[in-house]
């Protein structure tokens, strides 16, 4: 893993809140679906990390699940919400996880984009492009061939 010098001498683990991008954006559950693609346009990302009333995570919106689920099924992104399209329950990661918890969550779950928390709020999110420039190639190979893996049904 990547290290940092600590300021004391130490080296410390690289960490979730070293590697995230910085500056991630909720998209309030009540917020329409059309509302959700101009933010991602204002904001070039593909992912929105949807809040509840008191600013917790309840969900991802993509903007793959604006297509395939909102707009090729036939209905209205200016009637749909956001809370709508959440499903399952969202996966994070808190700012002070090392680097290889944060490997471990994405691979497990087989997600691309991880919300980083701090103290119960949003502090930014890690996307592929993210770990591409943190971490050795080794690690995004490794990373990769799980994530994109198919399952084969048994």
């Amino acid at each position: 893993m990547p290290r940092r010098p600590s300021g004391t001498g130490r080296y410390l683990m690289t960490t979730a809140g070293d590697i995230m991008h910085r500056g991630a954006q909720w998209i309030p559950a009540h917020e329409t679906l059309d509302r959700a693609a101009q933010l991602m346009r204002e904001l070039n990302v593909g992912a929105l990390p949807i809040s509840d009333e008191n600013e917790r995570l309840c969900g991802i919106l993509t903007d793959r699940d604006i297509v395939v689920g909102c707009v090729a099924m036939g209905h209205d992104p200016a009637r749909v919400t956001a809370g709508e399209m959440a499903k399952g329950t969202p996966r994070w990661i808190d700012a002070n996880a090392e680097v290889g918890e944060v490997l471990r969550e994405m691979r497990e779950h087989q997600i691309r984009r991880l919300p980083v928390i701090q103290d119960k709020r949003l502090v930014g999110m890690i996307s592929e492009a993210d770990l591409a420039r943190h971490l050795a190639d080794d690690q995004i190979a490794s990373w990769a061939g799980s994530v994109y893996a198919r399952t084969v049904p048994g």
